[in-house]
C-alpha cells in the first residue's frame, strides 16, 4: 500500500497486539505462564506457522461443529493421515474477521517425516484459496503461540468515499460521509493507556482493565486505516472503539465526550460494533523468540 499519512497516539509503554477473543489470555496469566515450560508432547515436533486468510468465509478462528472454521480448515489439510492436536493461535478471530499474519504453534507428530518447506507446501496444496500458509518452521525451545504472545496488533479498514467501489466489497467499512481524521485522533488519545474498558465490552466479561498502548489513524487517499495495539483484548473491544472514533468523525462527538464514555463504564454509551470485514489482525509479538521475516501483505 501506498505510504500514509499518520497522526499517532502512543503510549511510552509501546508493544504491539490486537484485540481479545475468548482465546487470549487475560493480565492475571501472565505472571504464571512466564513461569511454565512448554514443550510437545512426547513424539511429537512443535511448528511455528504465520498464517494469513479471508475471513469472509470461515465462522472465526476456533472450531465449531458442522461450521467452517480456520482450525479446522488446517487440520484437514494435514498430509499423510497423521492424528495431531488442533493447531494452536495467537488470538481467536470471530466470523468476518480477516488475518494479515496469524501465528500458530502445532504439535505434529515425528511420523509425518516431512521438512518444514515440504510441510508448507504440502499444506498449501491441500488448503482452499482464502487460506495460505505463510511461513512454517520448528519452534524453538519454550515456544508458545498463545502464551508467549506480549502484543496483538489489529488493523480496521474504512473505505471513505461518496460512492461504494465493488473491488473493496468484504474488504473494507464503506462510510460515505466525510470524516474528521484529526477529531478521530484527538479522541484515541484519551483511549491509550490501562484503563477499565468495560464501555467498549460485551457485557459478559468481568474483568475489563486492560491496556491500550497504540492507537492510531492513518489516511491515505479514500482509505482511513485505525491501528490498535495491545497485550490483550475484551471481546469485541477493538469493533467497538472503531464504531467510537467513527461517530467522533462523522462530527457526532468530540474526545471529551470519548473520555466520559470510557469513565462510564456502561456499554450502552458507547458507539456500535463496525461489522467484521474491515478487521484485519496485523500481527503478533514474541520478543523472545527471533521474529519471522514475511513478505509485505496489504490490500
Amino acid at each position: 500500500m501506498q505510504p500514509m499519512s499518520t497522526v499517532s497516539s502512543r503510549s511510552v509503554s509501546g508493544v504491539s497486539e490486537g484485540e481479545r477473543g475468548p482465546d487470549d489470555f487475560n493480565p492475571q496469566e501472565a505472571e504464571s505462564a512466564e513461569r511454565r515450560v512448554y514443550a510437545p508432547p512426547p513424539g511429537c515436533v512443535r511448528y511455528r506457522l504465520e498464517v494469513q486468510w479471508d475471513g469472509g468465509g470461515f465462522v472465526g478462528w476456533q472450531s465449531q461443529p458442522g461450521q467452517r472454521s480456520v482450525q479446522d480448515t488446517l487440520q484437514a489439510a494435514l498430509p499423510g493421515n497423521v492424528q495431531a492436536a488442533r493447531p494452536v493461535a495467537a488470538g481467536r478471530t470471530d466470523a468476518g474477521v480477516h488475518a494479515e499474519a496469524m501465528t500458530l504453534h502445532w504439535d505434529i507428530p515425528q511420523t509425518l517425516r516431512l521438512p518444514p518447506e515440504r510441510l508448507q507446501l504440502a499444506l498449501n496444496g491441500r488448503l482452499p484459496p482464502d487460506l495460505v500458509v505463510l511461513s512454517l518452521s520448528v519452534a524453538p525451545p519454550g515456544f508458545h503461540a498463545r502464551y508467549r504472545c506480549t502484543g496483538r496488533a489489529y488493523v480496521y479498514r474504512v473505505l471513505n468515499t461518496p460512492q461504494r467501489r465493488p473491488l473493496w466489497q468484504g474488504r473494507a467499512l464503506h462510510v460515505s460521509s466525510a470524516l474528521d481524521t484529526a477529531a478521530m485522533q484527538a479522541a484515541a488519545l484519551q483511549l491509550v493507556g490501562d484503563h477499565d474498558f468495560a464501555a467498549f465490552a460485551t457485557r459478559e466479561e468481568r474483568q475489563t482493565r486492560r491496556t491500550l498502548h497504540t492507537l492510531e489513524v492513518r489516511r491515505a487517499g479514500d482509505v482511513l486505516e485505525l491501528h490498535i495495539a495491545g497485550e490483550s483484548f475484551l471481546r469485541q473491544m477493538v469493533r467497538c472503539l472503531v464504531g467510537t472514533l467513527l461517530a467522533v468523525g462523522r462530527g457526532e462527538w468530540t474526545a471529551q465526550d470519548v473520555a466520559r464514555i470510557l469513565a462510564s463504564a456502561d456499554r450502552t454509551q458507547a458507539g456500535p460494533n463496525v461489522p467484521p470485514h474491515g478487521l484485519y489482525f496485523a500481527g503478533a509479538s514474541y520478543p523472545m523468540f527471533t521474529p519471522i521475516e514475511l513478505p509485505e501483505t496489504g490490500v
